[in-house]
């Protein structure tokens, strides 16, 4: 039985990544460095390329951070998205600088001649755009219709804007319609898939810190790629971006959407636990960060149900008292002293994963999809 089935779209490109249903659902984030600062965005986006993201974007706030594009991107390997507000005049210099893509909020831009001038040279440059609606910056006659920002009203200016774009003659568009709550964001984006077949952006905006953050951003993106909506996403967290990369993935696979890198499997603990697994399995996920071949990583408590409840884990420990033992898909190989078995396991998942530890940087294939 199909587990899950992608809403159909049409395609959009940003730079040289497909956006859309025929392709793999792609993972990005945004730098929360200053654009201007060039050495410091390149190695934050070299960070995020490192733990697997795709499409990156930026702020551009100002002419200096617009004019710092050429560089940045002549340095990095994923596309480059603008993130421009109020003023059309930086959109317009994003796009002349190279950006792959600008995200825009038509309703924050001001006159539509504006906006429309935005569109002109995004069509001269053929580059897409990413419409963002949130439920802070609905229209004041679409807000006043409806009272507040529900549902409807994210929907209806969205709407809107698709129809004043196609009417431009443009439609080389991604939409996002984000709410910083769960229902607010679902609903409208169910509602805006039901509607039209443009790309959607998926995510809940100002999704709070690392855990409280994590845990609405996994419900809300989930809810909606198992209902097949979304072609992009971010996990918005106040911490590092390169959090957000990895919280992404870790969805993705949950839903059996994409699969990369290692997967550490640990037990909860109880009376029968004789290893801190916590410290253990937090160093192992550390160690194991530069892997791309998507694996099964089981650290285990006690030699009691380490082998068998991981028994579909590629490799494993469990702590057995004074000793680990080290199974590889569910048969015991070995059995090690507690100094030793960290360095197994991941000398065993680096044999296994035909990479080598170079610098903590990644090496190997391509993401897996």
């Amino acid at each position: 039985m199909e587990w899950i089935k992608r809403r159909k779209t049409r395609t959009v490109w940003v730079g040289n990544v497909p956006i859309g249903s025929s392709y793999p659902i792609v993972v990005q984030s945004m730098t929360n460095t200053f654009t201007e600062d060039v050495e410091a965005t390149v190695a934050q986006i070299k960070e995020l390329e490192r733990v697997g993201c795709e499409v990156v974007r930026v702020a551009v706030p100002s002419v200096r951070a617009a004019e710092s594009l050429p560089e940045i991107k002549r340095r990095i390997n994923v596309p480059l998205i603008a993130d421009v507000h109020f003023d059309y005049k930086l959109a317009l210099l994003s796009i002349e600088n190279g950006a792959d893509c600008v995200r825009i909020n038509p309703g924050n831009i001001g006159e539509t001649w504006k906006v429309k001038e935005i569109v002109k040279l995004a069509s001269e440059r053929g580059i897409s755009i990413r419409i963002g609606v949130n439920s802070g910056s609905i229209p004041k006659e679409v807000l006043n219709k409806y009272g507040a920002p529900i549902p409807e009203a994210l929907v209806e200016t969205a709407l809107n804007y698709a129809k004043t774009f196609e009417d431009w003659g443009f439609t080389n568009i991604k939409f996002s319609l984000k709410g910083s709550d769960v229902k607010t964001t679902v609903i409208s984006n169910k509602l805006f898939a039901s509607k039209t077949d443009y790309p959607l952006h998926i995510g809940i905006t100002e999704a709070g810190t690392f855990i409280s953050g994590a845990v609405k951003s996994a419900v809300g993106i989930g809810i909606l790629l198992y209902e097949g909506i979304g072609d992009t996403l971010r996990v918005s967290l106040s911490t590092h971006p390169k959090e957000e990369v990895k919280i992404a993935y870790k969805i993705l696979r949950a839903l059996e959407l994409r699969k990369r890198g290692v997967e550490v499997i640990s037990c909860p603990t109880c009376g029968r636990c004789l290893v801190d697994v916590e410290t253990l399995a937090e160093e192992v996920e550390r160690r194991l960060e530069h892997i791309e071949k998507p694996l099964k990583v089981a650290v285990m408590g006690c030699a009691v149900n380490g082998p068998g409840e991981a028994k579909f884990a590629d490799v494993g420990i469990a702590g057995a008292g004074d000793y680990f033992i080290l199974f590889v898909r569910g048969k015991v190989i070995d059995k090690l002293s507690q100094e030793e078995a960290l360095e197994r396991l991941i000398e065993e998942v680096e044999r296994i994963a035909g990479e080598v530890r170079e610098k903590g940087f990644l090496r190997g294939d391509k993401t897996s999809h």
